[in-house]
């Protein structure tokens, strides 16, 4: 057995290295891993998605499944090391760690690193840019004619700010940390001010007037889905119409064609936070017992990863009057699957600032926290996450300074050495969603002569899962789902054997799962209390001796199969 590949969480890989490492492990465990393209990138790569199951006891698509990606868009690298950290863990645990081992015998894992290999590999290059999503020119294919496009102009690395002195600027130096600028106060004149521009060149600059131009590449794939998909003049980047981009219509192709998916989780950053839907409605618009049962699932999220898990609605919206959609209302409202976004790491709580309010921090937050944050930079970070002012001479705007936060390596994404810290969080809470999805399993089979050639044969099945069979009551809202079916297998070209009762294909219940419904206490208790288990039963006439086969299968729960002799 080749030796697994041990893979560095403090470096991000680039399109060809994250490759070679991916089927590293399909060729050192051919037995728990495999490789598939799901798709094409806008730019030509592949989209690979790691298939992880025990191949021993059964195939990917007879198991019930978990799905999970990052890096959808295109400077969210830490996405990328956090799956990756969850393959090694589970490849590296399999019959070591008695949870893991049960995982990939009884469940499938559907795992895509990098959804967005092209909006990656221009986030690394040697000198990148940081665009939303996709590469693909939108809405227009058409260069800038004026206007500041951010970029790296001195060559650095690094894509930073620009203060420029202006009486008329919105910031100043603070009074005890002159690299640090602060907003001026209301009616404040007279002092030295500045104004504070991405880093970049003008093109056809007047002297006078600044405009920093939008993203030529503005998609954002992760509002181009489905579900309460809108225009772009309610959703920027939305593209065209729903799943217009090649990589997020894969996405949408593999999980609707894999209907064994029960649940997913897409990994962003950043903010440091586990959300759950809906995006686009209120608590009080959910199916209680689906709001139930993210509430409970999403504390066990808080409880393994340290983070808080809370609503897109009510607490992560980036405007009061916006509505944000996007992956997690697809998979949720569309499919009924369990859904969450988990948008990693946290400078602020690095800093130690506490209760801070998401998106609303970066509204309006006091200057002692901007203090937090530099002193952070300066004792944790060796000065690299604040960069220091340096002079710089413009070809448009003059004598200028480049310096201030480096985003793309401490606020998108934590610092080298804290990578695997964040990604090392998640593991645990994965694992036990997936051990909570329904799982169909053989309760027994019986035969029972009524004459010669005339037998009753039953199957009994059961779901040993947490979950119900359909995972969520949108599920069977929207008709995604079936009941256990029953199926038995007729030789075709005997006529001595002949259904008598019975179809050969039947629909039976709905199975629930054995988590609880209700407390011990409720004042109407669970009256039904095999809800769990399903029987098909059919009448044959067929010769003594004869072997037939019978399957049952629930799309999320998974498939069994057996053998029956007549006899």
């Amino acid at each position: 057995m080749a030796a697994l590949p041990i893979p560095r969480f403090d470096e991000f890989y680039r399109y060809e290295p994250l490759t070679e490492l991916l089927f590293a492990y399909a060729a050192a465990r051919p037995n728990l891993v495999s490789v598939r393209s799901i798709g094409r990138s806008h730019e030509g790569r592949d989209i690979w998605v790691l298939v992880l199951t025990n191949t021993a006891t059964g195939a990917d698509v007879d198991k019930p499944a978990f799905w999970l990606d990052g890096n959808i868009h295109a400077a969210e690298l830490t996405a990328s090391t956090t799956c990756l950290y969850y393959l090694h863990h589970l490849i590296s645990g399999y019959d070591t760690d008695a949870q893991v081992t049960q995982l990939l015998d009884t469940r499938a894992i559907y795992m895509v690193p990098r959804l967005n290999p092209d909006g990656a590999e221009l986030a690394l290059a040697d000198r990148p840019r940081h665009i939303r999503s996709s590469t693909r020119p939108y809405p227009y294919d058409e260069q800038p004619v004026e206007g500041l496009t951010p970029e790296d102009i001195d060559g650095d690395g690094r894509i930073l700010s620009m203060r420029v002195p202006d009486p008329h600027g919105t910031y100043k130096k603070h009074a005890d940390e002159p690299r640090l600028l602060v907003a001026r106060e209301p009616g404040e004149f007279g002092g030295e001010y500045y104004r504070l521009l991405p880093e970049g060149f003008i093109k056809n600059h007047d002297g006078l007037t600044v405009t920093v131009n939008k993203d030529r590449e503005g998609l954002d794939l992760n509002r181009n889905f489905p579900s309460e998909w809108r225009q772009e003049y309610k959703q920027v980047g939305a593209g065209p119409f729903p799943t217009s981009e090649p990589e997020v219509r894969a996405m949408v192709e593999f999980i609707t064609t894999h209907p064994n998916i029960g649940a997913a989780i897409s990994y962003h950053t950043h903010s440091g936070v586990i959300l759950r839907p809906m995006g686009g409605h209120s608590d009080d618009d959910m199916i209680p017992e689906d709001l139930w049962a993210y509430k409970r699932f999403s504390a066990l999220g808080e409880k393994h990863s340290g983070y808080p898990a809370i609503s897109i609605w009510h607490d992560f919206k980036y405007h009061p009057k916006e509505v944000i959609t996007g992956t997690q209302d697809w998979v949720y409202e569309h499919l009924g699957a369990l859904f969450w976004v988990v948008e990693l790491w946290s400078p602020n709580k690095e800093a130690g600032i506490e209760g801070y309010k998401w998106i609303d921090w970066y509204r309006d937050h006091s200057v002692e926290d901007d203090l937090k944050l530099l002193k952070w930079s300066d004792e944790q970070c060796g000065g690299k996450a604040y960069v220091d002012w340096t002079e710089f001479h413009h070809p448009q705007l003059g004598d200028v300074e480049i310096g201030g936060w480096d985003k793309m390596n401490y606020w998108r994404n934590p610092p080298p050495w804290l990578r695997e810290r964040e990604a090392a969080r998640f593991p645990a809470w994965m694992n036990q969603i997936a051990l909570s999805l329904p799982k169909l399993e053989l309760l027994r089979t019986e035969v029972r002569a009524l004459g010669p050639d005339t037998w009753r044969i039953r199957m009994a099945v059961a779901n040993s899962g947490y979950l119900p069979a359909y995972v969520t009551k949108r599920a069977l809202e929207r008709k995604v789902v079936r009941g256990v079916m029953f199926e038995i297998h007729l030789p075709a070209l005997n006529p001595a054997v002949s259904l008598v009762s019975g179809k050969e294909r039947m629909e039976g219940p709905q199975l629930e799962g054995h988590g609880p419904k209700s407390s011990q206490q409720a004042f109407l208790p669970n009256r039904d209390l095999t809800a769990d288990r399903a029987v098909g039963e059919w009448v044959v006439r067929a010769p003594k001796g004869t072997r037939l086969a019978l399957t049952a299968s629930a799309e999320r729960a998974g498939t069994v199969r057996t053998e029956v002799s007549l006899d």
